[in-house]
């Protein structure tokens, strides 16, 4: 995986400023103007300027250890030389990476690790030959020696052309005195020479030079672009490898989010209904040893154990919504998102669109966003109206929940909006929040389509 970072990389690009109002100045200038001194640009232009030299090594070592791997397969010692080159190559990459990562900011992940299922070096031979991100390193290094070469040559010429024709003006007094000539020799043939050594033709060439100047660090960025291609592409994990990274992880959201919910499931049952059963026995028992010495106190004793029992029953429905509500399992997220509108206490109102039914995770997964964004809405958001949408769009089953309320909802602080958009992103879900500082609050859900 591949990742740049800072401003653009997070480094100061400015020529050595370090003071706040400074360093304003500096970043005021337009950036055309700022480009060809910035610490950015020199970076990219000694990354453009070492690669020649290391791409050739690379290039050499990977060619010959092939070469030579494929030339000693009749005998056994192809093999291992094959195994060592592709060895070689990845070290070379993690050369490269950390040479990114330093001049252009770009931080690629290590690739995938062999996978060694036999102990002893036929093993790791065996593991080597079959890694798949061996043998992009093995690629990296072939193609990326006629780009450098490339690169390389259209950077220096532009480089040293541009700042050779803006300084003019500073030696060009050199071609008279030492060159004897007028200037710097623009045409010449047997009969005719062109030289600039006037006034206006020495500012014309200041002129260009200038323009050039100007024009080389974006030219130089386009030519790392695709450097940043070349590794991010080829010497990182791929595709197959960072997906199954994104669901190990995603699979230990799942299971820890499941035993927070036991966790509070048992502790709901052990401070609400449990310790409301044991005192209505402890009750129940004490009714029945006055049942005979004080009726009217025994009657009295068994009314408020029935009152005991209702709300014990109400704490267990309650409970029972929570895990799943018997609703949603027979009349489906329309009904179910109504009863969860009706208990919020800002008027909500509720458009199911669904051409049927999702499957039963996916149909809870929604249930419970909704359910979570409501009590957010009960809680913090001192709104007057809130408005609850669901549909599909092609394989993704939306939910979009809307408030007039104060604003200022952040999924980034830790806060519930965290937890519920690990929980979506468990199943491939997204939660995006857009909550400006006095609202309204506009929260979209996005849940991957399975039908039921």
């Amino acid at each position: 995986m591949a990742t740049e970072y800072g401003q653009g990389y997070g480094w100061d690009d400015g020529p050595g400023f370090r003071g706040e109002g400074a360093g304003e100045r500096w970043h005021r200038l337009p950036a055309a103007l700022r480009a060809p001194i910035e610490a950015r640009s020199l970076r990219e232009f000694v990354y453009l300027m070492l690669s020649l030299p290391i791409s050739i090594v690379t290039f050499t070592f990977a060619v010959t250890m092939m070469s030579l791997g494929a030339g000693l397969l009749i005998t056994f010692l192809g093999v291992p030389v094959l195994a060592a080159g592709l060895a070689g190559c990845r070290g070379l990459g993690a050369l490269e990476r950390t040479r990114a990562r330093g001049l252009l900011g770009l931080d690629v992940a290590a690739p995938e690790p062999l996978r060694i299922r036999k102990q002893g070096m036929m093993g790791w031979i065996g593991a080597t030959l079959k890694s798949g991100a061996s043998w992009r390193h093995l690629l990296y290094t072939v193609l990326h020696l006629p780009w450098a070469v490339f690169a390389f040559s259209v950077a220096i010429t532009l480089w040293v052309a541009g700042w050779t024709l803006l300084t003019y003006p500073l030696w060009f007094w050199l071609f008279p005195m030492y060159g004897g000539q007028g200037g710097l020799q623009l045409y010449g043939d047997e009969t005719h020479r062109i030289y600039l050594d006037n006034p206006f033709e020495i500012t014309v060439t200041a002129l260009v030079g200038l323009l050039l100047t100007l024009a080389t660090p974006w030219i130089v960025r386009a030519l790392t672009l695709v450097d940043r291609l070349l590794v991010g592409g080829l010497l990182g994990p791929s595709l197959l490898a960072t997906r199954v990274v994104e669901l190990e992880s995603d699979r230990g959201v799942v299971v820890d989010t499941a035993a927070a919910d036991l966790r509070r499931i048992e502790r709901d049952l052990h401070d609400g209904a449990q310790a409301r059963l044991v005192a209505l026995a402890m009750d129940l028992g004490l009714a029945k040893e006055k049942l005979t010495e004080d009726p009217q106190a025994a009657a009295r004793m068994v009314s408020e154990a029935h009152g005991e029992v209702k709300t014990a029953l109400q704490e267990l429905r309650d409970l029972a919504r929570g895990i799943h509500p018997a609703v949603l399992t027979d009349r489906g997220l329309d009904a179910a998102l109504s009863s969860v509108a009706s208990r919020c206490t800002v008027p909500v109102q509720v458009e199911v669109d669904l051409p049927a039914r999702p499957a039963p995770a996916i149909e809870g997964i929604a249930y419970f966003t909704v359910s979570e964004l409501l009590q957010n809405i009960s809680k913090h958001s001192r709104a007057t109206r809130a408005t609850v949408d669901v549909w599909r769009i092609e394989n993704r089953l939306m939910i979009q929940v809307v408030d007039n309320g104060v604003g200022g909802a952040d999924s980034t602080a830790g806060s519930g909006l965290a937890g519920l958009a690990g929980r979506l992103d468990a199943v491939d879900g997204i939660l995006v929040v857009d909550s400006p500082v006095a609202g309204p609050t506009r929260v979209t859900a996005e849940l991957p389509w399975r039908a039921a």
